[in-house]
């Protein structure tokens, strides 16, 4: 019993203690706040000022930036679909911006990058390889499908360029970049064809087993005869 009491004794003195050392604490915060308070409202103003900037720029910057480029998009969108192709990629007057004026003038929006793949695949068209790669290459996107076809058609311009093992590992990009299944089997067999060209063919022949273990059913059989066709080349 008497042991009990001691024990009791001791942790009692430990909370005590412990309460005093938050005291001490809390006393030592109270006098450094009121020692400092006007660098820490300053701090604090500060703070307040980088949120308020931050939502200004989103509302009266960065708002009307994206409205501007997405009305840009879409009046290049019209111009392609009245096949008037030159004033779609336009770039040449403010009054015409097109895809390229839209990208230049709206680069960090949506409908700026947006405006880079189209003006790239515009390029291509016009037999403007490198030019084409590199509006391709300024395209980003979170769409997964939107990723594999920049790469696919950047593969497309590196082959016209005649960097041929460029474009191969531009095709494999391709092909693992989207969770869609049509699309992932159409660069993996884009990547065996190119593969075989190059006469790579551990390379081709992992590509079509890939066909033929994962894709069988848009392939129609084929993926068995490039795996055959691998042996003669």
């Amino acid at each position: 019993m008497a042991k009990n009491t001691k024990t009791n004794e001791v942790e009692g003195k430990e909370t005590v203690e412990f309460f005093k050392d938050l005291d001490r604490e809390a006393l030592q915060t109270e006098r450094f706040v009121e020692k400092n308070s006007k660098l820490l409202s300053m701090i604090f103003g500060g703070l307040v000022l980088l949120v308020l900037a931050y939502f200004a720029y989103q509302q009266f910057v960065i708002a009307p930036k994206n409205e501007e480029a997405t009305k840009g998009y879409l009046a290049a969108i019209a111009k392609l679909q009245n096949n008037q192709t030159p004033e779609a990629l336009g770039g040449k007057s403010a009054a015409n911006p097109g895809f390229l004026g839209t990208y230049n003038n709206y680069s960090n929006t949506d409908a700026g990058k947006l405006s880079a793949y189209n003006a790239g695949l515009l390029k291509f068209k016009e037999g403007k390889f490198k030019e084409a790669y590199d509006l391709l290459d300024d395209f980003s996107s979170d769409n997964k499908i939107l990723m594999a076809l920049k790469y696919g058609a950047m593969a497309d311009a590196s082959a016209n360029l005649n960097k041929a093992d460029d474009a191969l590992s531009l095709l494999d990009k391709a092909s693992s970049a989207s969770d869609d299944p049509y699309t992932s089997y159409y660069f993996t067999r884009k990547a065996g064809i190119m593969a075989l060209a190059l006469k790579k063919k551990a390379e081709a022949k992992k590509y079509f087993s890939s066909i033929d273990e994962k894709y069988k059913e848009y392939d129609n059989g084929m993926s068995d005869s490039y795996i055959e066709m691998v042996k003669y080349f």
